[in-house]
């Protein structure tokens, strides 16, 4: 451990009470005031010695308070994002359109009669992989052909499906 680090542990500890206020001040509970204090922990051993810390109290204030904002601001994220998911999987009025169910089921229709027209041995070794579930090297050691004609057949059909989801002829 560098002298920074030992140095910044030591201070750490003395001053932790006061951190964590400062933090509980910016991410607003305890429990989140003590994962930042943490966080801290684990950010001030990594601390090398180049270049030296004139004001290692201050660098502590400093560090603890930006790792509280960031903490902050990954929990607004977080929350966010369960809040969107939660809303698309519960909210009742998330169910599409008539209009975007017929173009749905279009789309599906289309990319099932394409699957179906797939030339062989594409067809097959599309099969393989994404219904069987069988490891392209394994295809290739059963076909006797090597994985890169297999991964080749393979993107070939994901670009006949593609185009035929798009409605593009291909």
């Amino acid at each position: 451990m560098s002298s920074n680090a030992t140095a910044l542990t030591r201070l750490l500890l003395a001053e932790r009470p006061s951190l964590l206020r400062l933090a509980k001040r910016i991410v607003g509970s305890e429990p989140a005031a003590e994962d930042v204090a943490q966080s801290l922990w684990f950010r001030v051993q990594k601390v090398e010695d180049d270049p030296p810390i004139l004001n290692k109290r201050a660098y502590l204030f400093r560090l603890t308070a930006n790792l509280a904002r960031d903490h902050r601001k990954n929990e607004a994220r977080r929350l966010a994002l369960h809040a969107e998911a939660h809303s698309t999987l519960w909210d009742e009025d998330n169910e599409p359109s008539l209009e975007d169910a017929l173009v749905s089921v279009d789309a599906l229709r289309r990319v099932a009669d394409a699957a179906e027209r797939l030339p062989e041995p594409t067809r097959r070794i599309f099969r393989m992989n994404r219904f069987e579930a069988i490891p392209q090297r394994a295809i290739a050691d059963r076909l006797g052909i090597s994985s890169t004609t297999v991964e080749n057949h393979i993107k070939r059909a994901l670009n006949i499906l593609a185009a035929a989801r798009d409605g593009r002829v291909e």
